[in-house]
């Protein structure tokens, strides 16, 4: 497959997904959104993830969302929905809908109803392989209690199960293995404040947050850690120290609340999340909302 085939490759925002003032999904806001996204210079999106709060959704709400996505997405923009279920028929079922709705590609978090072993994470990526788009491994074990360890993520991509693996366990070392034992295997930067780093190491492409708020930096940031040129490294390490106190909330339990706060602070609608997420406590509020002007002040956008 061609370099420019690969439809994981570069930047896809993991959307946040706004709501009205009933909590019910805001469709023309969600495509609003994504048309931003690419106007600012975005590769795609991927909606139903953790951040655009897919569990709370019901299955019409989370089919349309990636049909909104699609239909919002200029050509060649690229919509990567999440398909987490806790089981392998319904996660195939929603494979099956992003292939009908127009997706290029998904992502898939391991098996996350139990500590699954193995056998049945390998089972599990099979049986959604043979629905035929390509598939974006996801290695969140914080979230999953499952580890896509470098060797199993290995037996997968060797068995063509997977095309990507989007790394979010903050052990940059994971990198260096990863390309080792599975030559090919594309990498993904899982978590916004390991960019620069997994960028070093080889990352091909960023399943991100904080393009959110701040696509144009964000993607400044993101073209300059993955360049392989020296003196833009020099180049993005002001700017990775800038947004670095925001990057990193990526990768807290509050995640979906501050970047939503971010999104408000800069202008875009973030808004409420649905419960049980609640708002965020006022100090943490504040430092979200200090950290994000400051960020704006500098001329971050």
């Amino acid at each position: 497959m061609s370099e420019q085939a690969k439809s994981w490759h570069g930047i896809h925002v993991a959307t946040a997904l706004p709501f009205d003032d009933d909590l019910s999904v805001d469709y023309d806001g969600f495509g609003e959104h994504v048309r931003w996204l690419a106007e600012n210079g975005m590769d795609g999106v991927t909606p139903n993830g953790s951040l655009g709060e897919y569990q709370t959704l019901t299955d019409e709400e989370r089919a349309r969302v990636v049909e909104v996505a699609v239909d919002a997405a200029p050509e060649g923009f690229g919509v990567m929905p999440g398909v987490a279920a806790y089981g392998s028929q319904e996660t195939c079922r929603w494979i099956e809908q992003a292939a009908e709705a127009g997706a290029r590609s998904v992502l898939l978090l391991p098996p996350n109803a139990y500590r699954a072993d193995s056998e049945a994470v390998v089972e599990h990526y099979r049986a959604a392989a043979r629905v035929g788009l390509p598939i974006v491994a996801y290695n969140n074990p914080y979230d999953t209690k499952v580890d896509l360890t470098p060797g199993l993520l290995a037996e997968l991509y060797a068995e063509g199960l997977i095309v990507a693996v989007k790394e979010f366990t903050g052990d940059v070392r994971r990198a260096y293995e990863v390309a080792e034992l599975a030559p090919g295997l594309d990498l993904l930067v899982g978590s916004d404040d390991v960019l620069l780093e997994l960028g070093l190491a080889g990352a091909v492409g960023w399943i991100a947050g904080y393009p959110n708020a701040l696509p144009v930096a964000t993607k400044e940031l993101y073209d300059l850690a993955t360049s392989g040129r020296a003196e833009d490294i020099e180049k993005a390490l002001p700017i990775y120290r800038d947004l670095h106190s925001l990057l990193r909330w990526d990768s807290k339990t509050e995640f979906v609340q501050a970047i939503k706060l971010s999104m408000d602070v800069a202008g875009r609608k973030g808004g409420a999340c649905r419960p049980p997420r609640r708002p965020l406590p006022s100090e943490v509020a504040e430092r979200v909302a200090v950290d994000t002007t400051a960020a704006l002040a500098k001329g971050y956008k």
